[in-house]
């Protein structure tokens, strides 16, 4: 039989000192409601409390993001200086991260502090970015010329499009069962068949969404080498969606001087992973018909939770396109997926099609040239389990 000791005579913070050195449901039950940074802190405290961390992070398969827009206080971008404060507050450990930029106010093009030309895009500030998430953590940073994201807080938000103006987001990945994230970097010097095998994408039958951003790609040969990357892509069953970017300042890169072209991304497998895209073609330029377009990626069946929306314009659409009308592709997307957080980019150009799923059948037309276009949006959802 069980011997319990004798509180009678104790006070209550002794009684909540034993539950809380003794009773793991408790402890665990309690480190459910603390951020993963604190929660990591609590772990070495004791065996128990480090062994009831570990189960409490093993559950925390929810994928999180954090938001900036409008000019910073401080030397830092924005969204630096955001994620510095509201990483701390974040209930998942990042395994892969996704942080986007406006190109003009990170690359220092258009701000002047301290009377200096210092850039934004410094090592330094690289550097601190990298160190605001754990160590092993892929950190996946990219600068293009307008941004669109969903304000931190709740998938529900407004998804807004600023082509002007300093804004960035950063989409943090935990580890989650069923879905496996793969970042990848090729340039002139490292592509071939065998690292597009390592990088899972080709000959990867749980293959199933490929986000992927293009550098430098007016330089000369790097239409060829972008040919050399989607044609083994094409042939597969993924999704394939993306953009053309003004550079890549996460991970560094080692194998290529400045200035030279290559292509980043993400590789997404594992059977709980799904995707379903739309191309929002140069002639549509009204909000009904952009409407329209967005409303038939509910054919795919897409579960909300755990699911993100995409979108990858052109510079050239946006407001201007539709009439001085502002953020209309990204209202036509909330009014289609009111509780699904959208962000992305307006780029240099976009790859992607139409690719929706729908029981045995999948709508696809993914040749290299038909995944390639300019004045379009490809409009994309992936779930992640």
């Amino acid at each position: 039989m069980t011997e319990y000791p004798n509180f009678s005579g104790s006070s209550q913070d002794s009684k909540t000192e034993y539950i809380l050195s003794n009773v793991a449901e408790v402890v665990e039950r309690i480190l459910t409601f603390v951020p993963t940074k604190s929660l990591l802190r609590i772990a070495s405290v004791c065996r128990l409390w480090r062994n009831c961390a570990r189960r409490v992070l093993r559950t925390q398969q929810k994928l999180a993001w954090v938001s900036a827009c409008g000019p910073s206080d401080t030397e830092a971008h924005a969204l630096c200086s955001t994620l510095a404060e509201e990483v701390e507050n974040v209930f998942l450990l990042p395994k892969t991260v996704l942080a986007m930029v406006d190109s003009e106010a990170f690359n220092g093009q258009a701000y002047c502090y301290r009377q200096t030309k210092k850039s934004r895009h410094s090592p330094d500030t690289v550097e601190e970015l990298n160190l605001l998430f754990p160590k092993g953590c892929d950190v996946m940073g990219i600068a293009t010329p307008g941004i669109v994201l969903t304000p931190s807080g709740s998938s529900s938000n407004p998804p807004q499009e600023h082509q002007e103006g300093e804004a960035g987001y950063a989409i943090m990945f935990p580890s989650m069962e069923g879905v496996h994230i793969k970042p990848f970097h090729f340039c002139k010097k490292n592509i071939s068949p065998s690292a597009l095998e390592e990088a899972g994408l080709v000959d990867n039958p749980e293959l199933r969404v490929v986000l992927m951003f293009v550098y430098e790609a007016y330089k000369s040969g790097a239409a060829r080498f972008l040919n050399q990357v989607l044609e083994p892509l094409a042939k597969t069953k993924a999704l394939i969606a993306g953009g053309l970017v003004e550079n890549v300042f996460s991970p560094p890169r080692e194998c290529c001087g400045p200035g030279a072209y290559g292509v980043v991304g993400l590789a997404l497998s594992g059977p709980r992973v799904q995707g379903a895209s739309v191309l929002l073609e140069q002639d549509i330029s009204n909000p009904k018909e952009a409407e329209a377009t967005i409303s038939r990626l509910k054919a795919a069946k897409i579960p909300e939770r755990n699911t993100l929306g995409f979108m990858f314009a052109c510079v050239g659409r946006g407001q201007n396109y539709y009439n001085n009308q502002s953020n209309v592709e990204a209202d036509a997307f909330r009014k289609v997926f009111p509780n699904t957080p959208l962000f992305g980019l307006f780029g240099n150009g976009e790859i992607g099609c139409d690719r929706i799923v729908k029981d045995d059948y999948t709508l696809c037309d993914a040749d290299t040239d038909s995944l390639q276009h300019d004045y379009t949006t490809v409009m994309t959802l992936v779930h992640l389990g």
